[in-house]
């Protein structure tokens, strides 16, 4: 199967996108502001029941659970279902046999 074909199927976007979720604040430093997407940020809203999640993995990855938690107690939470569903994402291509 050429690899153009094998990057577009369903499954395979969708974990890209999840790995790619979960790898972008490895390059978030959380101590300082950041370029930020939110659009109640940009509106100049205050409230954002999403804002600090990223800086939350963040801190997570540099293993400050504490911190983390403080930042937005749903990050840990966050992190461990976007692992599930990477994982039965993967364990979906394999059965379905979506190989190079």
């Amino acid at each position: 199967m050429e690899m153009r074909k094998f990057i577009f199927r369903p499954f395979v976007l969708e974990v890209i996108f999840w790995v790619i979720a979960l790898m972008l604040p490895l390059f978030i430093n959380p101590s300082k502001p950041h370029f930020s997407i939110c659009l109640f940020h940009n509106l100049g809203l205050n409230f954002c029941p999403g804002c600090g999640l990223g800086r939350s993995l963040a801190l997570l990855y540099r293993g400050d659970i504490f911190q983390s938690f403080l930042c937005h107690p749903l990050g840990i939470f966050a992190f461990g279902v976007l692992l599930y569903r990477i994982i039965i994402l993967s364990v979906k291509l394999k059965k379905t046999n979506y190989s190079l």
